[in-house]
């Protein structure tokens, strides 16, 4: 078995084949002949800058010597964060997500370093570097387990928002596991979080869950927007909600709407719109503030149209399509318009055509905002849906099931079980009007599911 030579062992063996001094290494390295000469012969405990300039000056890869650096000045020395932690930015900034772990390992057995750890994660986090952060997270939230506190919540929301994704049943299992630790982050942390929950659920159809957690938000933004206004509380430093404090009491009165309109409770989700529709008591007038209140204004217009078209009051439909001319956004207002179409047999040719152009060009976005990042591609795969049903009814069938393959293949992206079963049963519902190569289509879609899906399925061990 060859023996690795020891990073100090490799610098002298390089000064020899190269026939150079310590004096002419440390001009090469820029380090002085001193701290050369300590490296060398293991009097000086060796920093990741020396390492990373001594590295440099033999012109070899800057991670060539990590993994003996980990071996050498981490697992085998006494434990030094000072020491180490600029390490690990290095292996961030490398990639050597494997010599970081091996490094952090160390640590984790040890709660003196628990902060410590957190708070790397967290600048880690900001900084955009999520598989890392999760990884850090993940072990800080294990070693507070025990502990009913802030900082395990946090962690907990850290890795709900790092898992959320394109796969809605992934999406679920995130939300489930994160909802018990809500309620233990600081106040206005808890604000982002009931919003962010919310809105996954929103993007799952489970309006239960999306009323639960508005009702939440709104009951804390109302006592912190009193706490703020009436006793001059001052927001704690380096805590900044994502939005004015208003605007979470303002947009669970829309969850909420949006979450009656859904089950059909129309005259409830129309007091809701009335409750962000009046936002008098806002005493706020910067411009952000400002810019809020004109959005909320426009939903409320917008959204009573909606409510009114799904109770059955089509004679709004004109104001609602010259309303949308103006809008950059109109997925979700031609969803609802293919929903009215739908439910009350009402002809909107005229309107898909009008809008054709801005349907073909659409784009999805790119937002770290979790609406946009959930609730805008679920709309989109509804819309391709209720097209599809919609032209099927009408006895258009190829373009019909054109629409229904568009949405049941973006249905099966992102992994949505309720679009999937309600494509799935679509076209069973139409089957017979299919060609055989749009069945053969389907089939072949269908069954790429369904094979995922099985080898996710076990088996029971006989219990007796």
């Amino acid at each position: 078995m060859e023996i690795t030579p020891t990073i100090r062992a490799e610098i002298e063996r390089y000064l020899k084949q190269k026939g150079l001094s310590m004096t002419q290494f440390g001009h090469i390295t820029n380090l002085n002949v001193g701290t050369v000469s300590s490296i060398i012969t293991g009097n000086r405990s060796l920093s990741v800058n020396q390492l990373d300039r001594i590295t440099l000056g033999m012109n070899l890869p800057l991670d060539y010597f990590y993994e003996r650096f980990v071996e050498e000045c981490v697992e085998e020395s006494p434990l030094n964060w000072r020491r180490v932690k600029p390490f690990l930015y290095r292996c961030v900034d490398l990639g050597r997500l494997d010599c970081l772990q091996r490094a952090v390992s160390m640590f984790l057995d040890n709660p003196v370093y628990t902060l410590s750890l957190f708070e790397l994660a967290e600048d880690l986090f900001h900084k955009g570097y999520r598989e890392v952060a999760a990884y850090l997270y993940e072990n800080v939230a294990v070693s507070e387990r025990k502990q009913h506190s802030e900082r395990l919540a946090v962690c907990q929301y850290r890795l709900f928002s790092i898992r959320i994704g394109k796969d809605q049943a992934q999406n679920l299992q995130a939300a489930a596991k994160f909802e018990p630790f809500v309620d233990r982050l600081d106040e206005f942390d808890q604000l982002d979080a009931l919003k962010d929950l919310a809105n996954v659920y929103r993007s799952l159809s489970l309006w239960d869950k999306v009323y639960k957690f508005s009702r939440q938000m709104y009951k804390l933004g109302q006592v912190q927007y009193d706490l703020v206004h009436n006793s001059k509380r001052e927001i704690k430093p380096g805590k900044k909600l994502s939005r004015p404090l208003f605007v979470y009491i303002a947009y669970a009165e829309l969850l909420y709407a949006n979450a009656c309109d859904a089950r059909g409770e129309h005259e409830q989700a129309l007091e809701h719109i009335r409750g962000y529709t009046d936002l008098s008591w806002v005493q706020e007038t910067d411009s952000d503030t400002l810019q809020w209140l004109g959005k909320f204004q426009q939903w409320a217009k917008i959204n009573t149209y909606v409510n009114r078209l799904m109770s059955g009051d089509i004679s709004v439909l004109p104001d609602y399509v010259e309303y949308m001319v103006g809008e950059k956004e109109i997925f979700a207002e031609l969803l609802n318009i293919i929903e009215v179409a739908n439910r009350y047999n009402v002809d909107v040719d005229h309107i898909l055509q009008r809008f054709e152009p801005q349907i073909a060009a659409y784009q999805e976005p790119s937002s770290s905002d979790m609406y946009t990042q959930q609730v805008l591609p679920e709309e989109y795969v509804r819309f391709w849906y209720k097209i599809a049903k919609y032209n099927l009814n009408k006895g258009r069938y190829p373009y019909g099931f054109k629409c229904l393959i568009n949405a049941f293949e973006k249905a099966v992206t992102i992994n949505h079980g309720l679009l999937i079963a309600n494509c799935v049963g679509l076209f069973l519902h139409f089957k017979t009007h299919a060609a055989p190569e749009t069945q053969t289509q389907f089939q072949s879609i269908y069954e790429e599911v369904w094979d995922k899906n099985d080898k996710k399925d076990g088996f029971l061990l006989d219990s007796n």
